[in-house]
This record gives structure tokens, C-alpha cells and sequence, in this order.
């Protein structure tokens, strides 16, 4: 029954001719009969699966006719050169789980089946299904078991392995794609992974995220670091970004990336480099005890809320003079940073809002974490950006936080068209 279940409750359900009937009352005719063989919908053996396994037959079947030019049993085959030749077992793998088929055969051999084609063993979105688990988080062995225990499908780990490096021509083209002509903002930021040659070490990935003059987060690329990279590293990046259509920027935040400000000054003379303010103050609580941390963030505040760079001066000595004796990395931390600080107290506050900190890309980062901490460490670099890569083309499938995300620029992109004067206009251009 349960091999040609599918076929027998199709035909018993409509009677063998489908007669313009609706859907809903088919797929509720199919259900009860169903029902009362007591047989399960999904799973192997089940209503589903007998269903894919007529319709992917059926479909084989027609195939083998149209090459052919006859149907079966027909005598105008006889004596044509070529004939069917019985059929082939064959179980592949579906969104529903593994499905026996009857593939059929010619005595030719020159049949070349396209819906079930040959030496594929996973159809429909399975190949999609791995990739999205990957991205999700799960390990290699849990996305096998997980197939195991949903699907009832023996999926290797070597098989989960092929299916992922599937990404990697995309990621390529994806990763030299054309880019936009201006970007108001780029934020750059980097994930600490672990990377196994030789033995396990922490090694950076970087990315940069463009925010264009619609107001969408554009993520330009993944760059695998060594750490403690200098200016002729980011001269690089840059200029790949550069040569990817990107004239101008006129703002670019960052975390306090050594030789970034000197490389940014070759590629883009006018670009403004501004550290960000959030991972500055996340710095200095590191050099103070935790009880302490509610006095210090509140006495911090002045000097990044100040209306000028004067202002903030004067805030910082006030600061200096609380908390140096018993924190003074934390005024020199200030000091070494100030200059990357400060750009942005020249700017209206809308302005001030957006690039006050790379928050803009910590949810981004935060899913990039997620997935690398499931994995532990990665064998090779190109795995670490491969595990990078799939979380990023995971992020926002519905365009809904998109959407979000532009409404939430208007009045910045507006303050940005009156700071920089004439600049946004050239993204069009």
C-alpha cells in the first residue's frame, strides 16, 4: 500500500479524470482516504511521499514517450531502433524525505531524464534546506541528524559538506559585485573567529556595511585578516571597494582599526574617519572595576553628548580630574582616541544618531556570532568565510527589517544632504 498509495488514492479520489473539480475538495478526499488506511501524511511511507513518487513517475514516464515518440505499448515502436527497457530503482531525497522511484529505461541508454536527472539523488529545495540550517547555526553532524530524525534521510556529513560548498561560486560573484556609486556612511567591524592551521588560533573576519542614499544597509564584503592589520592592508580593501564603483563616502566608522584612518585619507581624501563611540566606552569599562561602571558611564556622557569639541574638552578634564588617580589608562585611552572622536560633534544631531556607533552592523554581527560559535573552530579560512557568507545571505528574508531600517534614515540622509553639500547628488550621476 504504502508504495502506491499516492496513485491508488488519486485515482479512487477523482474518479481517474480531475473533471474541473476544486482543490480543497480533492486534497479533503485524499485526506480522509488517507485517514482511514491509517496512513500518516508525512514521513516515509506517507500520503506525501506517495503522492511525489506518482507525480515524479508519471512525469519520468512522459519523458521517456517524448523521447521516444511513442507511448507504451504502442505498436509503432516496434522495430524503431529503441524501446523501453523496464526501469531502475532509484531513492532521492526530497523536501518531504527520501522517495523510492521506478525510473524508467531504454535500451539504447540514451534516455536523459531532466526532472529526475541522472546521478542526483536530492531534489526541490533540499540543497536550499541544508544551506539555510548552516546558516543558522548548525553544525555539520546536527544538520545529518536533524534530516535523520525529521526526514527519516541518511544525509552524511561529507554530503552536508558538498552541499554547502555549493555557495562558494555565489560567494565570489557576490563578493565582486558592482557597487554603489556613494555611500553616506560605511561602518566597518570585525568577527573574531577560530581558524585550525597548524593549531587553533583567533583570526579577524572584517565587514563593511554601506548604508546608500535610499537609506538600505548594502553589506560590501567579508575580508579575512591575520590581526593587527596596518595601513597597507586597509589600502587594499579600500581600494578593491574603490574599484568596485564606490567614488566617494563621507563617513566611514570603526573600532579603532589601526592604519584604517591613513588608508581611508590615500583612497578617499575627504572621507571623515570616526571611531565609534559605543565600543569607546565598552574600552573603558574594561579598566574599571564593575561597581564602578554606573559613575563612570554617567560622568562619560557629558563628553560625548557635548554641542562642541571645546565643550567636550572641558568635560573630559572634568572626568580627568574625578577618575584619573584610580583609572588613568581611561584618560589615556580618551586622549589617544580623540581625534577619530570628535568629527562627529560638528554635525547636527541627526547626523550625531547615525554614526554614534556601529550598532548598525552589531545585528548583523550578532547573527555572523551565532553561526561561528556553533562551529567552534573551522579547518581552513575559506570555511570560516563560507560559514560568514551563508549567515549574511540568511538575514531578513522578507525585507521587512529593510524596510525598517530606511524609514528610520529619512531625517539623517537629510541632514547628510546638507553637511555635505553637492556629494549626495553624485550618487545618481
Amino acid at each position: 500500500m504504502t508504495d502506491t498509495l499516492g496513485a491508488k488514492t488519486l485515482t479512487g479520489a477523482t474518479g481517474g479524470r480531475s473533471s474541473g473539480r476544486p482543490l480543497a475538495e480533492l486534497a479533503g478526499e485524499l485526506m480522509a482516504r488517507a485517514d482511514a488506511d491509517g496512513v500518516s501524511l508525512v514521513g516515509p511511507g506517507g500520503l506525501l511521499a506517495g503522492l511525489t513518487k506518482t507525480v515524479l513517475e508519471s512525469a519520468l514516464e512522459a519523458e521517456m514517450t517524448e523521447h521516444l515518440g511513442y507511448e507504451a505499448h504502442d505498436r509503432a515502436g516496434h522495430h524503431s531502433g529503441n524501446s523501453r527497457n523496464g526501469v531502475r530503482a532509484k531513492t532521492v531525497l526530497t523536501d518531504i524525505g527520501p522517495v523510492e522511484l521506478e525510473v524508467p529505461r531504454d535500451r539504447a541508454g540514451s534516455f536523459e531524464p531532466v526532472i529526475v536527472p541522472k546521478r542526483v539523488r536530492r531534489l526541490g529545495g533540499v540543497d536550499a534546506m541544508v544551506c539555510s540550517l548552516s546558516a543558522k547555526g548548525l553544525t555539520h553532524g546536527e544538520i545529518s541528524a536533524h534530516l535523520a530524525e525529521i526526514y527519516g534521510a541518511k544525509v552524511s556529513k561529507e554530503t552536508v559538506t558538498r552541499i554547502t560548498d555549493g555557495v562558494m561560486e555565489g560567494m565570489t560573484a557576490w563578493q565582486n559585485r558592482p557597487l554603489d556609486r556613494v555611500y553616506p556612511v560605511i561602518f566597518i567591524d570585525a568577527i573574531v573567529v577560530k581558524i585550525r592551521e597548524g593549531q587553533v588560533a583567533n583570526r579577524p573576519v572584517y565587514v563593511a556595511i554601506g548604508v546608500t542614499v535610499d537609506g538600505e544597509r548594502d553589506i560590501l564584503g567579508l575580508w579575512a585578516g591575520e590581526g593587527g592589520e596596518g595601513a597597507k592592508y586597509w589600502a587594499h580593501v579600500l581600494t578593491e571597494i574603490k574599484n568596485r564603483g564606490v567614488a566617494d563616502c563621507c563617513i566611514v566608522v570603526c573600532d579603532g582599526l589601526t592604519g584604517l584612518p591613513d588608508a581611508v585619507a590615500t583612497v578617499w581624501p575627504e572621507t571623515i574617519v570616526q571611531t565609534c563611540v559605543v565600543h569607546l566606552l565598552r574600552n573603558s569599562f574594561r579598566y574599571a572595576s564593575r561597581r564602578d561602571w554606573p559613575a563612570i558611564a554617567k560622568d562619560l556622557k557629558p563628553i560625548y553628548t557635548a554641542p562642541t569639541e571645546a565643550a567636550a574638552l572641558e568635560r573630559l578634564a572634568d572626568f580627568a580630574g574625578t577618575w584619573e588617580k584610580k583609572y588613568p589608562a581611561i584618560i589615556r585611552l580618551w586622549e589617544s582616541a580623540w581625534a577619530e572622536f570628535v568629527p562627529f560633534l560638528n554635525f547636527a544631531p541627526a547626523v550625531r544618531q547615525v554614526i554614534y556607533t556601529t550598532n548598525a552592523i552589531e545585528s548583523v554581527n550578532a547573527r555572523i556570532r551565532k553561526a561561528v560559535k556553533a562551529r567552534g573552530h573551522f579547518p581552513t579560512e575559506t570555511a570560516a568565510l563560507k560559514c560568514v557568507y551563508m549567515a549574511i545571505m540568511s538575514l531578513d528574508p522578507t525585507g521587512v527589517g529593510r524596510q525598517r531600517w530606511s524609514n528610520r534614515w529619512k531625517a539623517a540622509l537629510n541632514a547628510f544632504t546638507i553637511a555635505f553639500p553637492g556629494r549626495m547628488l553624485t550618487a545618481t550621476k
